[in-house]
């Protein structure tokens, strides 16, 4: 939650900072009816893009939120469920006849030690699907703002081309 709400603040820091960039110096030659309005479309391009470039920061923070958090309860039920298992065999082998209380140990260990190995697999793989989830934020946020580098360069290219004809 406190990286989306800074991730909202951030954006609307840059929306206003943005908002109120200092005009352009004056050309020496003065704007065409046709600069101004490309002027006036490359800047809503580029507060769209970014925009756009913001909301799937946010939308990409979301998600690895949201896959810690998975992960965190998947590895609590494994161990849990670990736990558990070792603590019924336990019980059982405790409860053997002196004959049979050697094998019942013998058996109640094997039970523990499977049961923590099935709850370490679990968490490896709860582990990996968190960076998975991350490395695709990272490349969701990277392209993103690819894009928005894009759209600006675009942005001032058409500008340029206004000014040129």
């Amino acid at each position: 939650m406190n990286k989306l709400l800074a991730t909202l603040i951030a954006t609307l820091v840059t929306g206003a900072a943005f908002a109120q960039a200092a005009a352009p110096a004056t050309p020496a030659v003065p704007a065409t009816p046709a600069v101004v309005k490309a002027e006036a479309k490359a800047d809503k391009s580029v507060a769209a893009a970014v925009k756009s470039e913001a909301k799937v920061d946010v939308k990409a923070d979301t998600k690895v939120e949201k896959a810690e958090v998975n992960a965190a309860e998947k590895k609590t039920k494994a161990v849990t469920k670990s736990a558990t298992t070792k603590a019924k065999a336990q019980a059982k082998a405790a409860k053997a006849d002196a004959d049979d209380k050697a094998k019942a140990t013998a058996k109640a260990e094997k039970a523990g030690v499977n049961a923590d190995a099935k709850a370490d697999k679990t968490i490896i793989k709860a582990d990996a699907k968190v960076e998975t989830v991350k490395a695709n934020a990272t490349a969701d946020k990277a392209a993103a703002k690819v894009e928005t580098g894009a759209v600006k360069a675009e942005a001032k290219a058409d500008v340029k081309a206004a000014g040129s004809k």
